[in-house]
Parts: structure tokens; C-alpha cells; sequence
């Protein structure tokens, strides 16, 4: 864990997270799940974070209640041993609503508003990840749906060829992430593109819905395979024994043959039957 994420150190960020006073500030009312904008308040200052308590979750026909905010905290942890630096740091933890998910809030670097009680949302998408017209399709994006729009125009969802897409997309398929919308892709500091909202993940059962389908069949690059072979050691050792702990074991093993198959077939799964996208997209 030697990752900087809004400016901020990996370490020194869940040690802020963990150890200060959570003090609310506001609401993301978009969100469909109580999402809080908060302060941690400590000896360093306030860091601002995003606070998502258990009491807050909606019921779910599919996903076991009240196991949204423990499964931020398992996404976080599997993304932390990749190195990849998707996942903010987030912790689980009391709160003024009760225990919860604490995550670091992404603030975009050059994006500090000029009055202290404004909040800046990061661009949704990072730039990307977009709905075009058919015929402005760049070189170098993927199409990954054409629809239309409410006028009966034609449109497509395309996102870019681009690395750090790659190991958002990379993660999803281990995470088993049904909620990848473009929304939940944010650009952070120095060129950094993040994943956030990951309460849909490590279903037993195959649920992966995203916008990044555009990597599907492609074969993966040796840096992905280290990776994965790595992770693969630690969910048999002490990421797995942590994950236990949020999860269910049946989860647990699911998410050790999610990545076990990913090796085997060297190369990212391709979209297959319906439902294959998150709605809305973004």
C-alpha cells in the first residue's frame, strides 16, 4: 500500500479515516444508497470522504442486506494488493448513522473551490468513457453499445483504449462487479483514473455489468498476469483470511476461482446474454 490518492498518502489516509471524528456535511442525492459527504476530523485537519452507513443500504432482491458497506471495504483490499490504486482507501467503521464505509472523497487536483463549503464533483468518466454519435467515434475507443437517444437520434456508448480502463476492467472481472457505470469512473491526481461505488460485488453467482466491454476477448498483458498470479497467492493467505471477514466464505471462494479461470483463459471475458450493461450507464 504505497499509493497516493487525492494528494494524499495511502497509509496516511485510512490511518485519518479510521482514527477521526466523522462529521456530515451533505448528501449525494443522485445515489440510490444513503451516500454522505463527510469530514474526518484529526490532529492533520479535516480530510473529506465519503460515508455510506449499513442503516442507509435499500434492500436488494439479489444481495444479502446489509452487506454493501463491508463489500466497498473487501473491494478496496483486493484493489490495494494489485497496485493498481483503483479502489480510494475505504475503511469500515462507527459513524454518527451507525458502522459504515468510509472512503477517501476523489477531489481532482486543480479543482478546489473557492468557497470552503462548496463541493466540486470529479468529472464523471474521467474523459474516458462517453455517448456519441455514431460517426464521432474516435481512433482508439471502443464501441461497446448503439442505441437512441429520446429524439430517435443514434447514439453509442464508447469508451477509450486506454490503460488505466484496462485495470479497472481487469479488477471488475474479479470483483465480479455488477455496477460499472461511467459515473463510477473518476479521474484523480497527475492523470489518475479511479473506480468508486463497488457495494454490487462478489456475488457467488456471475452479475458483471459494465460500461468496459470494449477490452472483451482481448488477451492479457503480461503486467495483468503477474498481477493476477500474485493475487491469486494472496487470496489463498491473508487477503483471503480478510476477506473472510467481510464476505461470505462462499464468496470468498468464488472470488479465488473468478481469478483462477481469468488466468486460465488468458484473456478478459466477453459480454454474453442480457443485462450485460448497468442502467443508467452513467
Amino acid at each position: 500500500m504505497n499509493g497516493t490518492f487525492a494528494g494524499v498518502a495511502e497509509q496516511d489516509a485510512l490511518a485519518r479515516l479510521v482514527a477521526g471524528e466523522i462529521e456530515v456535511r451533505g448528501r449525494l442525492v443522485d445515489a440510490s444508497n444513503a451516500t454522505l459527504y463527510a469530514v474526518v476530523d484529526g490532529a492533520e485537519g479535516e480530510l473529506a470522504c465519503v460515508y455510506k452507513p449499513v442503516a442507509g443500504e435499500r434492500p436488494l432482491w439479489d444481495f444479502p442486506d446489509e452487506t454493501l458497506a463491508r463489500r466497498e471495504v473487501a473491494s478496496y483490499a483486493v484493489s490495494a494488493v494489485t497496485g493498481w490504486n483503483v479502489v480510494p482507501p475505504t475503511v469500515f467503521r462507527d459513524g454518527p448513522l451507525g458502522p459504515g464505509s468510509v472512503q477517501l472523497w476523489l477531489q481532482q487536483d486543480g479543482a478546489e473551490p473557492a468557497d470552503p463549503d462548496e463541493v466540486v464533483l470529479p468529472s464523471a468518466g474521467a474523459g474516458l468513457i462517453d455517448i456519441v454519435a455514431p460517426r464521432r467515434v474516435a481512433d482508439g475507443w471502443h464501441t461497446v453499445l448503439q442505441a437512441e437517444d429520446g429524439a430517435g437520434r443514434p447514439v453509442a456508448l464508447v469508451h477509450a483504449d486506454d490503460l488505466r480502463l484496462r485495470h479497472i476492467a481487469v479488477l471488475d472481472v474479479v470483483l465480479n462487479n455488477a455496477d460499472r457505470k461511467g459515473g463510477h469512473v473518476l479521474p484523480g491526481w497527475s492523470g489518475a483514473v479511479h473506480g468508486v461505488d463497488h457495494g454490487l460485488t462478489f456475488h457467488e453467482e456471475p452479475k458483471l455489468r459494465t460500461v468496459l466491454w470494449g477490452f472483451g476477448g482481448s488477451h492479457l498483458l503480461a503486467e495483468e498476469r503477474e498481477v493476477l498470479a500474485g493475487l491469486l497467492a494472496d487470496l489463498n493467505g491473508s487477503l483471503g483470511a480478510l476477506l473472510g471477514e467481510l464476505l461470505s466464505v462462499e464468496e470468498v471462494v468464488a472470488t479465488l476461482e473468478r481469478t483462477e479461470q481469468l488466468l486460465q483463459a488468458d484473456r478478459l471475458p466477453r459480454a454474453r446474454g442480457h443485462r450485460t450493461i448497468p442502467w443508467p450507464p452513467f
